[in-house]
């Protein structure tokens, strides 16, 4: 976007922060800020909506504002939310993703917040989750385990000193043979919570009520452009099934063969279709000195009500 726009952006969160002040409420913010979202300027709104339509397996907004003024890059998510960080930048992410789609959270992430911190927490360096640093983050359907995960995962860089690539995968880029994919349109494979889950804090559905023991496929959806369900680290088949298990096997080696990188720049802000890419992230060495990688993070939906039909409430926090 030019930098009249930006600025419009920037004005518009602004005032919407004026009006609500701190994310307390989810469903309010939400519901207020896909009403604010139809006063970005025209050209992001038409932008969004032919991404929504046309289904393209990346979208990237450029030139976002994020203040000079921006805090140190805090220690982890907790501190983060106890400082209130970088709420100007929260409410531009929030405004964007509502034009595109609807936000929603979970429960058992970072304390039910709509939209998460994504920075290295001391301690979490080799951990499975986006806290780690050091141990890179193998390709992922983001909450491979839920019936009610992400349309898109959204990341808005606010600083990336040493160019951290995102890594991503799209779907149609696999060529598998015919037999490897006929088994992975079948519900053969069982998918676990990942570890930035509290697991008891995880409400009762028929999926997550007893984590992993909920049949899925890996391939779903449109057999010439199929959807991708894959988590390499929170997967695995049905016990016994050895096909299903060489299956998972020859994806992750197809993944690997076709990776490409992202390395997201302070404000852009870019989409991932969660149906049509896996996604990671490169490995890199934090410093915990306030200069650390940093990125605001927020789930959308096309379509909250499913979150209401599975949960029997009305909410946007599952």
């Amino acid at each position: 976007m030019n930098d009249a726009e930006s600025r419009a952006v920037g004005d518009l969160a602004d005032e919407f922060l004026d009006s609500f002040g701190p994310m307390r409420d989810p469903a309010k913010i939400a519901a207020a800020a896909t009403v604010a979202a139809q006063r970005l300027p025209s050209r992001i709104r038409e932008f969004l909506a032919r991404a929504r339509a046309e289904e393209p397996a990346v979208t990237v907004l450029s030139n976002l504002p994020v203040q000079e003024s921006l805090e140190p890059t805090p220690v982890g998510w907790e501190l983060a939310s106890k400082l209130g960080a970088a709420q100007r930048e929260e409410t531009v992410l929030l405004l964007c993703g509502a034009a595109l789609a609807e936000p929603f959270g979970w429960i058992s992430q970072q304390a039910g917040r709509l939209v998460h911190d994504v920075c290295p927490t001391p301690g979490e360096e080799t951990s499975l989750t986006s806290a780690s640093s050091t141990l890179a983050l193998n390709f992922h359907t983001e909450d491979v385990f839920h019936p009610c995960r992400c349309d898109y995962v959204s990341l808005f860089c606010l600083r990336n000193p040493t160019q951290v690539g995102t890594t991503i995968v799209r779907t149609d880029a696999l060529d598998l043979p015919a037999e490897i994919r006929a088994v992975l349109f079948q519900e053969r494979f069982l998918f676990l919570p990942d570890d930035s889950h509290s697991l008891s804090s995880l409400p009762a559905t028929p999926e997550s009520e007893t984590p992993g023991t909920h049949r899925g496929a890996v391939l779903f959806g449109p057999a010439d452009a199929p959807y991708l369900r894959f988590d390499i680290d929170f997967m695995r088949a049905v016990p016994g099934d050895q096909e299903a298990s060489e299956a998972i096997d020859a994806v992750q080696a197809a993944l690997l063969e076709h990776t490409e990188r992202i390395a997201l720049s302070p404000g852009e802000l870019v989409f991932v279709d969660n149906y049509r890419v896996v996604h990671g992230r490169e490995p890199f060495v934090s410093r915990y000195d306030g200069t650390d990688r940093w990125l605001k993070r927020l789930n959308l939906t096309r379509d909250a009500r499913r979150i209401s039909a599975l949960t029997g409430k009305r909410s946007v926090i599952i």
